[in-house]
């Protein structure tokens, strides 16, 4: 039983990490990532859809991304979407068949901004780990038939694995500012 709500905590905190570094990769630095134009919803015949499925994306150059439509019809929603997209503010032009979106320099302004939008998503990431901790906690407590050292030595656990994911988090956001503050 333990063992059960103990592991199932571990599973969620690991892709709460994995949730927090993909949404890390979405915010832009000084160079073209396709990851950053993964998660652009685009209005694909009446449904947001993520670009990732509608396209492939190639670096062409250190700030420029070609994108290739797998439907050559969705290519103004596709550019339509690019443009409106916050926080990307790429030049966007095509060709008939492909897109390609030019990033601008980065300012200090803007890289201090955006180191902000990392912070709040790293803060957001630690408290979906407080909460799953604070919910496998409830069910360690709910446990009617184990004794109470056993719980309270399943609560360490929680703990520490609580605080290795946290860690990883804060990892990861050290990272991600030292790559957006880097000119």
């Amino acid at each position: 039983m333990i063992s059960d709500v103990l592991a199932e905590a571990k599973e969620k905190m690991q892709k709460a990490v994995e949730v927090a570094k993909d949404d890390f990769a979405t915010v832009r630095t000084g160079r073209a990532n396709p990851a950053l134009f993964q998660k652009v919803l685009v209005d694909y015949y009446g449904t947001p859809t993520p670009l990732g499925q509608l396209a492939s994306m190639v670096n062409q150059e250190a700030r420029t991304l070609v994108i290739t439509p797998f439907d050559k019809s969705a290519l103004k929603e596709i550019e339509k979407a690019i443009v409106n997209a916050p926080n990307l503010g790429a030049n966007v032009g095509n060709d008939g068949t492909i897109i390609r979106a030019t990033l601008p320099e980065l300012t200090e302004d803007r890289r201090k901004e955006f180191v902000k939008i990392v912070r709040d998503k790293a803060e957001q990431s630690r408290v979906s780990l407080r909460n799953i901790r604070r919910k496998a906690k409830d069910d360690l407590d709910s446990l009617k038939e184990v004794g109470e050292d056993e719980i309270a030595r399943a609560e360490k656990e929680l703990e520490a694995v609580t605080k290795s994911h946290v860690e990883a988090i804060d990892e990861a956001l050290k990272r991600k500012e030292a790559e957006l503050l880097e000119v």
